[in-house]
Parts: structure tokens; C-alpha cells; sequence
């Protein structure tokens, strides 16, 4: 199964021409709902406003390089490791979702593009890098969705308590998840079968809602967040700390404080 194009034994029953005008047509979704994103929420314009007071409070003036540097490692560090999270299970499952994801979608916009056709012979390295990304996006999104939720790990709710902002993670879960069970079946390769067509279906209705749901989920974080990091970074380096007053230079007085347990209350 996973040394096998999933994509090319589809083409024999649909056209190629089919899953390549799906993938445009999700790119378009994501298109216009981060643009609705962005003029309802008006994120993008507090972002901008806020850098442009801030470069008022700068005490000094970054060259080019410097600048470039600062980017290049935010990029590299702070967004391609989620430095952010600091060591630890979060990290770990965020990153296996985040790469999974990625490694999923390339393969996918690869394979389809490239080697849908019955006739085409697929390099197998697409296949597993396609399947090892639905694995690893499966693990790191049931591994955050069932104990690292905020509201499951620090406020005890119940992990099946569903909110708006879960479409994001549960829609990202199901595509994967409903894509490797296609797979499977469809590799099987047996006369008159019907269930793998209703994970495919499955498969391509939760990369609607995925793709299509970006205005009610947090799919546009994903770009909203790099921009927002790299802004910190910037800041900090040349002096106006986006308007935030200077870290307490004192040292400490009053014991362990908050170090006194594990960070989990958020």
C-alpha cells in the first residue's frame, strides 16, 4: 500500500482532470477566506499600524543584513522548530502535525499533477512520503486533541467537547485519516468493492470543510503567525519592543514562584 499511488489507480475510474481542478479549487477557498479573514477581523491592518508605532519607539536602525538575518532565523528556529512551545509534548506532536502536513500536501499536489494518470509510473518515494505524512499527522493531531488541549489538560474538560476553533485540527485529522483508509482499501484491489468509495468521499468532503472553513478555524493562523514572530524579533533588535516595557533587570527575591510546578495553566 504504501509504495502505491493512490492517485493513479483513481485516474482508471476518474479523470485526471478531476482531483487537479479539486486541488485549484481548494487553493481558491483558502484564497478568499483569509482574505475575508482579513478584512472582517482586521488583523492584517492591526499588524501593520502596530510595527509602524512601534518603528517610532526604535533606538537604533537595522541594516539589511541584519534584518535578513533576524528573518532567516526566526524562519528557520522560531517558526520551522515552534521554538515557541519550549521543550516538551506539545512541541513534539505540533511539530509531527506540522511536517506530516506538509509532507502530505506536497505528495499529494505532486502525484496528482504529475502522475495521475493510469499510464504514468509513479517514483515510489512519492507514495511514502505521502503516507508517512498522513501517519504523522494523524499521531500529532490525536496526540494534541485528546491530552494536550488547553481545555483537556488544564481546565478538564472533556476531549470530545467541540468547539469552532477545532475545525482546524479535526478537519486536518480526518483528511489524513480518511486518505490512509482510501488507500488501503483501494490497494486491495478486489472486484466490486464500494467501501473505499465512501472514503474517498469522506476524503474529499473533509478537505472541503478543511480547506473551505478557514474564516471559522484557525487555518489562517498559519499565516498570520510567521509574520507576528518575525515582527517580535525585528522589535526586539532594534530597541521598541512593539511598546513593551524593558524585561525586569532585578534578580529574584521571592523564591521559586511560578517555577515551584510545571507551566500548565494557561
Amino acid at each position: 500500500m504504501i509504495t502505491i499511488n493512490p492517485f493513479s489507480a483513481l485516474s482508471e475510474n476518474i479523470p485526471a482532470l478531476v482531483p487537479q481542478a479539486f486541488i485549484i479549487f481548494m487553493v481558491v477557498l483558502v484564497i478568499l477566506g483569509t482574505l475575508i479573514d482579513i478584512i472582517h477581523k482586521k488583523n492584517v491592518k492591526y499588524f501593520f499600524n502596530n510595527a509602524k508605532k512601534a518603528k517610532k519607539s526604535a533606538t537604533r536602525e537595522l541594516g539589511v543584513g541584519e534584518k535578513t538575518s533576524i528573518i532567516a532565523k526566526t524562519i528557520v528556529y522560531d517558526i520551522g522548530t515552534t521554538s515557541e512551545l519550549g521543550a516538551g509534548k506539545r512541541r513534539v506532536a505540533h511539530l509531527l502535525g506540522m511536517y506530516g502536513t506538509i509532507l502530505f500536501w506536497i505528495a499529494s499536489a505532486v502525484m496528482i499533477f504529475c502522475y495521475s494518470s493510469p499510464s504514468s509510473n509513479t517514483p515510489s518515494v512519492w507514495p511514502i512520503v505521502w503516507h508517512i505524512g498522513a501517519i504523522m499527522t494523524v499521531i500529532g493531531g490525536c496526540w494534541f486533541w485528546f491530552f494536550l488541549r488547553v481545555d483537556v489538560y488544564s481546565e478538564g474538560q472533556p476531549w470530545y467537547r467541540i468547539i469552532k476553533a477545532d475545525l482546524f485540527v479535526l478537519a486536518l485529522i480526518a483528511t489524513s485519516l480518511f486518505g490512509l483508509i482510501w488507500s488501503y482499501l483501494q490497494s486491495l484491489a478486489l472486484n466490486d468493492r464500494w467501501d473505499d468509495k465512501v472514503f474517498l468521499v469522506l476524503y474529499a468532503v473533509s478537505n472541503i470543510i478543511l480547506f473551505g472553513g478557514v474564516y471559522w478555524s484557525k487555518f489562517a493562523h498559519m499565516f498570520y503567525k510567521p509574520g507576528a514572530a518575525i515582527q517580535k524579533n525585528l522589535a526586539e533588535a532594534d530597541g521598541s519592543r512593539d511598546n513593551l516595557p524593558p524585561p525586569a533587570d532585578k534578580p529574584e527575591q521571592f523564591g521559586l514562584g511560578i517555577k515551584r510546578e510545571a507551566p500548565k495553566h494557561y
